[in-house]
């Protein structure tokens, strides 16, 4: 399973940014990255410079979110749902995309329920609930 650090993660989306400004060949990842990145024009003073985001600290504590954590997040959910894993989240996020009439919405509502999901295993010590993890994003779909 590949495993990247905080730097190589920063890089990566930095990276696919340049490619993207310059027009540049990517890979199928990158292009997905790309995609997203488009959609979130207030990160791309982060993203323009690699050696500053890499030293940078996103605690929050400034009121801003971690763009390297927000993108990986749209990514993770567009693999997921790529390969409908956890089983039933193609569909969930599907239903929400169609409820919220836009992809985007549908994916910031499934990080609140992915985010959820994770903070409950870690604090309990045990694997991600991917079934709750579903449920919370089916809810989501089903609810004004």
């Amino acid at each position: 399973m590949f495993n990247p650090t905080p730097e190589q993660v920063r890089r990566f989306f930095c990276d696919v940014y340049q490619k993207q400004r310059q027009g540049l060949p990517m890979e199928a990842l990158e292009t997905i990255a790309a995609g997203w990145i488009d959609q979130h024009p207030e990160y791309h003073a982060d993203l323009a410079d690699a050696d500053a985001a890499v030293a940078r600290v996103y605690d929050g504590k400034d009121g801003r979110e971690n763009p390297f954590l927000h993108l990986s997040m749209h990514l993770s959910i567009s693999e997921q749902c790529s390969i409908d894993q956890p089983r039933g989240i193609r569909q969930a996020v599907e239903l929400l995309t169609a409820r919220r009439d836009s992809l985007l919405n549908a994916h910031h509502e499934a990080m609140e329920c992915l985010g959820r999901m994770m903070w409950e295993a870690q604090r309990a010590g045990r694997p991600p609930d991917g079934e709750a993890y579903v449920d919370c994003v089916q809810r989501r779909a089903t609810r004004d």
